[in-house]
């Protein structure tokens, strides 16, 4: 790592080796850290488990987020801890060790990009990337109280990146505020598709239900009643008629077939090093039938398409990020399993629609942060960031 000092835990302590940033441009100022699924030209690339670490060798150019950031003139100072194969939701990692949550020390990070949202929360850099495919900077951001977005399918390149889930996976970010986050934006995503602006606010009743209980929707409620006093024509509706756990399953169903697809011929082939929980979800995403990920496609389009004719191109909707704050650390392996089943609920969301949610650090509750995101249509993602200041209770002149 390029920095002197790391109290959280969240660098990998690779050899030192220098990156070009270009002199100047939007970023210039800034430093960031990179998830160690991405490729960084004379860094090896890692995935969070012993074994791919060492057989990685160096990479030889940078992936386009990477090289996006540099040209930009943000400086790179080290790669991050990862969950291991971006397979997790709660970060943890027992071959290498957790980063702290430095929201809530006693508490997991998230994941699956828990050094990015650490080495962020905890100051050591502006920004960090990560990615999303079950909730990877949504959750991370959520529970360590700061911003994160899962953009649109594809609008960022996950080329020289390890993949998951191939049709699932985003590339994203984390920073601190909104300004620098809508700075990157403008880097990461270029325009936006036209449209008209996002006014129409949904609630998303299904998803608030979801809640573990009432604190937690206590906690949200200032945040929500900035948004329906900023947009009085909101409107609640029960996003998935046929229950959001119906679509929880699907989603599940594509990532374990496609997970697989990506890493089962390695996991078979080297027998590999794996935690208890990851090697649980790939010995299940091992048994996923081509006749069941076929139907959960099809559940898929049909939950698209519900989302979409919700959102038509000037809605947003609002749901909780999570149900409730992060786990601590001394949840077992059957507590976090059963965590991340529950959370799926309403993270898969946006994963199904392969829609852009931003996640907001607008509460606390049980000592924890806990975030309130944003969903809105296809290819409006720097819209709805901007929308977040409404929520964290930032906009001065309306939306």
């Amino acid at each position: 790592m390029l920095i002197d000092d790391d109290p959280v835990r969240a660098f990998i302590d690779y050899p030192d080796v220098p990156v070009a940033n270009a002199a100047d441009g939007p970023l210039a100022g800034t430093t960031f850290a990179v998830k160690d699924i991405f490729d960084v030209a004379g860094y090896p690339t890692g995935c969070g488990n012993p074994l791919k670490r060492a057989e990685a060798k160096p990479a030889t150019e940078h992936a386009p987020a990477v090289a996006a950031l540099l040209n930009a003139g943000s400086r790179f100072v080290g790669k991050v801890h990862t969950a291991e194969l971006a397979f997790s939701l709660d970060g943890v990692n027992s071959h290498f060790g957790t980063p702290l949550n430095p929201a809530a020390p006693d508490r997991v990070p998230g994941g699956s990009s828990s050094g990015s949202a650490s080495a962020v929360a905890a100051g050591l850099v502006d920004i960090a990337l990560g990615s999303d495919t079950g909730g990877s900077v949504r959750g991370p951001a959520s529970f360590c109280g700061i911003v994160g977005l899962r953009p649109t399918h594809e609008r960022v390149s996950l080329a020289n990146v390890m993949p998951l889930a191939e049709s699932l996976d985003t590339g994203g970010w984390f920073t601190r505020d909104l300004d620098l986050y809508e700075r990157v934006a403008a880097v990461m995503l270029g325009e936006d598709v036209a449209g008209p602006p996002l006014t129409r606010m949904i609630v998303a009743e299904d998803a608030f239900a979801n809640l573990a209980g009432d604190p937690e929707a206590t906690a949200l409620t200032p945040a929500l009643d900035r948004l329906k006093a900023a947009f009085p024509d909101w409107q609640s509706v029960i996003l998935a008629p046929d229950g959001l756990a119906s679509w929880q399953q699907a989603f599940r169903t594509i990532q374990g077939y496609e997970a697989w697809k990506a890493h089962g011929p390695w996991i078979e082939a080297r027998n590999p090093p794996l935690m208890e929980g990851v090697r649980g979800r790939f010995e299940i995403a091992r048994q996923v039938t081509d006749r069941q990920y076929r139907t959960a496609e099809a559940q898929r389009e049909s939950a698209r398409d519900r989302v979409l004719s919700v959102l038509g191109d000037d809605g947003f909707i609002v749901v909780p990020t999570f149900p409730t704050v992060a786990p601590r650390l001394t949840a077992s392996v059957a507590e976090l399993e059963k965590f991340r089943n529950y959370a799926l609920m309403v993270m898969c969301i946006a994963g199904l629609a392969r829609l852009p949610q931003i996640s907001l650090p607008v509460a606390t509750v049980h000592g924890a942060p806990l975030g309130l995101s944003l969903i809105g249509p296809p290819h409006r993602d720097r819209a709805l960031i901007s929308l977040g200041r409404i929520a964290m209770g930032e906009d001065r002149d309306g939306p």
